[in-house]
């Protein structure tokens, strides 16, 4: 079997980058919640993850995508240290796209994202937003070779990374790359809760 490439995302991809996670969170409990219509939720998860990736994060240069054969099979959503926040003309350009995904949702959306933001770290960090595989290559080994990829240079660099975990069935994988469980955010009306996770270099 030909082996995972890991490579730097590019604008292009971002459509493929969009479905490819959208059907790695179809099932998260924090995207259930947030868009809890199961009809719609693929196609408004796919518009909005593409969004933030074009919009966002590969002008940002950080994330990468892992492929066999040229086909995309997962994907990560990076901040670089120091360039998390969105500029006004990103919140711009991301706003039609949210509203479109998110409809009804958008209040919850936004209360979510106010929550991430108040418990977000100060100290200079890589954050990963977002890391999925494709359920249909899910255990194949596309996002070790994603998470390594990444953590290798936090290391080389001696730089912490940051995530928020939406799933608890995901926590021991995450600390089997370092990190720690540093908090809980627990979400609104009864929401699920999201867990705060920091890895420092190695």
């Amino acid at each position: 079997m030909a082996e995972i490439q890991v490579e730097s995302a590019q604008r292009r991809e971002a459509r493929q980058i969009g479905a490819v996670l959208a059907r790695a969170f179809y099932d998260d409990p924090v995207m259930g919640w947030m868009l809890p219509n199961e009809r719609t939720r693929l196609k408004a998860l796919t518009r909005a993850f593409a969004g933030l990736a074009r919009h966002h994060f590969l002008p940002r240069g950080g994330s990468e995508v892992g492929k066999r054969g040229g086909d995309v099979g997962a994907a990560t959503l990076w901040d670089p240290p120091g360039q998390r926040k969105a500029s006004r003309l990103e919140e711009l350009r991301m706003a039609p796209v949210m509203l479109w995904a998110m409809r009804s949702r958008v209040p919850a959306s936004m209360a979510v994202q106010e929550l991430m933001e108040k418990h977000h770290p100060e100290e200079p960090h890589w954050y990963l937003m977002l890391i999925g595989s494709d359920p249909i290559v899910r255990g194949a080994g596309f996002g070790q070779a994603l998470m390594r990829s990444r953590l290798d240079r936090c290391d080389e660099e001696r730089v912490p990374a940051y995530l928020e975990n939406s799933n608890p069935r995901n926590e021991s994988y995450y600390l089997r790359f370092g990190f720690e469980v540093i908090g809980e955010i627990a979400l609104p009306d009864g929401g699920p809760s999201m867990w705060q996770m920091w890895r420092d270099p190695r």
